[in-house]
């Protein structure tokens, strides 16, 4: 556990770097300018709300596969995961949508990947629009948890594909169609950094998460012995 905890800390270090690496080091794009520097927040933090997902599932997965309740706790994690998800999720929306105004002169234009990534925050509000409905179910966990299973099947259409499949506006600076990296080493290096800052932010924040969760159950299962 220390060792986690350590690991997850190196974003102390990592997310500093990062913003210095994309402000001060990075050279500006050539067509974009400096405005194309918003690429190593956007990219990064529509990773995480991808990489969010992923890990409700497969947390999921192994809950619903438990029977010895080993993994009792994945339940919660997962719930904890799509909620970093979410907030990723309209963060990506509105990092999306000053970029677009940059570059496009409007906020919006329902671009083929601007559309994906609304579908992808709707499904996670449904996941949580479920789980509140369902507060005093006792099925309530198995009932998330299959549904972040779907979603997380459907995700890499709405990711992945769809961009693919349809024309878009949208800039593909790693790799495109013709797949071709457009980027130079220090930009291909900043935005390496970049991702790996934000996952790593990520995995410090679901940490803190899941400490806090083991907590207030402690605290209620105590309040349950004392009556």
């Amino acid at each position: 556990m220390k060792a986690i905890s350590a690991a997850v800390k190196s974003v102390y270090i990592l997310m500093p770097a990062a913003i210095v690496m994309a402000f001060l080091w990075a050279p500006p794009a050539q067509v974009l300018g400096d405005s194309s520097r918003i690429m190593y927040f956007h990219v990064p933090i529509a990773w995480v709300s991808i990489l969010a997902f992923i890990v409700s599932g497969i947390a999921s997965i192994l809950f619903l596969a438990d029977r010895k309740g080993s993994f009792a706790r994945l339940d919660g994690i997962a719930y904890n995961s799509a909620e970093i998800g979410l907030v990723f999720t309209v963060l990506t929306v509105i990092t999306g949508s000053i970029w677009a105004r940059i570059s496009w002169g409007v906020f919006w234009n329902w671009d083929p990947r601007e559309t994906s990534i609304v579908i992808i925050l709707l499904i996670y509000i449904a996941y949580f629009s479920i789980q509140g409905a369902m507060a005093h179910n006792d099925n309530r966990g198995r009932i998330g948890s299959a549904y972040l299973i779907l979603a997380m099947i459907t995700l890499p259409f709405f990711a992945f594909l769809v961009p693919r499949i349809y024309p878009s506006l949208h800039p593909d600076p790693i790799i495109n169609a013709d797949r071709t990296i457009f980027l130079d080493d220090r930009m291909r290096s900043t935005l390496a950094v970049a991702i790996v800052s934000f996952t790593v932010f990520y995995c410090y924040i679901l940490h803190i998460m899941n400490r806090m969760m083991k907590l207030q159950n402690h605290i209620e299962e105590n309040r349950h012995e004392a009556d």
